[in-house]
């Protein structure tokens, strides 16, 4: 019996994973030194990926049953302790964990489709709500009632800030842009207020002024139909007041 006959029916148990103990090394000793029982060993794993995975129903294809049973014939009868192979059994066993497989992979390409639409859902939704704002902005600053309003300080100081409000009472929207501001004081922030034909003043949001001196508000909440007869700007709490505080520091009318 030659070296690669004695290991025949071993590397046909290997392949199929049934193969341990003291036989399972020797074998695996053999393979890092033996080139041509590495091949035969590739092709059996091969032959059985195949007949897992064939569509077919329980017959193999016979070139891969007739190459694994030429594999398996090759074992010494005078060896009683081996237990001959039961080949439907063994390509059962085989077809089962090749179908675990492929089960588990197509869970995870799902799970990664899945998280992959999440993420573009997000940005759809993200790109959509900035082009609604957009629109929105575009549409209160073309309104045919849209007035600016020049929004300007009380009092001179050091440079001279600026700010421009456009307010369209028919679609309840605002549009304010101010620069050159100076920063608010430690925990305070700017509030800018509507000043109604009538009643008191509105709220109309927080802000503070970038490092620049540049600040934005955008359609801040605003109830429906208020006309306006100016805007104003005082400091304020940085989580704003129901009411102006004195003194108002920037203030315009309608021109």
């Amino acid at each position: 019996m030659t070296v690669h006959e004695q290991f025949g029916d071993d590397l046909a148990l290997y392949a199929l994973g049934a193969l341990s103990g003291e036989e399972k090394l020797a074998l695996e000793k053999h393979l890092q030194e033996c080139a041509s029982c590495r091949r035969e060993l590739e092709q059996l794993r091969g032959d059985a990926a195949l007949l897992a995975l064939s569509t077919s129903g329980p017959r193999p294809p016979a070139r891969s049953k007739a190459r694994l049973m030429d594999a398996i014939g090759k074992e010494p009868r005078t060896q009683p302790a081996r237990t001959r192979l039961n080949w439907w059994a063994i390509f059962g066993w085989t077809a089962a964990a090749a179908m675990l497989v492929f089960v588990i992979g197509v869970t995870r390409h799902n799970k990664r489709l899945s998280s992959t639409i999440s993420e573009l859902s997000s940005m759809v939704e993200k790109e959509r709500i900035s082009g609604e704002e957009a629109r929105r902005i575009a549409d209160i600053m073309h309104a045919p009632d849209a007035m600016p309003y020049e929004i300007l300080p009380v009092k001179m100081k050091m440079a001279m800030p600026t700010g421009k409000a456009i307010y369209s009472r028919d679609r309840s929207g605002l549009v304010f842009v101010a620069s050159n501001l100076q920063s608010a004081p430690a925990q305070k922030a700017y509030e800018l207020w509507l000043i109604p034909m009538k009643g008191a003043p509105i709220p109309a949001g927080m802000f503070k002024p970038d490092s620049h001196g540049m600040a934005m508000v955008m359609n801040p909440p605003l109830p429906a139909g208020v006309e306006a007869k100016a805007f104003a700007i005082t400091i304020e709490p940085e989580h704003g007041s129901s009411t102006p505080t004195s003194p108002i520091v920037m203030m315009g009318t309608g021109s």
